[in-house]
């Protein structure tokens, strides 16, 4: 029989969240109704401007999502018996 001896060992880890019913959540949904809001669709016939508009809308919201995310630590931890 072996015995192996395992040590305690934390493992961080990071994710972005925006907390429900927060300053942040509050700011993000703000944001994305004014872009939503100035969105120019009154020339979109054209499939490259409504390409173009589409990705101008999603990348703001990414901007407005990014500027919201807090950083939330995650820690796993291992333990020998």
């Amino acid at each position: 029989m072996v015995s192996i001896a395992i040590d305690e060992e934390n493992i961080d880890s990071f994710r972005y969240s925006i907390a429900k019913n927060s300053e942040e959540e509050v700011s993000f949904i703000k944001e994305v109704k004014h872009t939503i809001k100035s969105v120019d669709i009154s020339d979109i016939s054209d499939p490259i401007k409504l390409e173009e508009t589409t990705n101008s809308l999603a990348s703001k919201i990414k901007y407005a999502q990014r500027m919201n995310l807090k950083q939330v630590n995650i820690t796993k931890h291992s333990k020998s018996l």
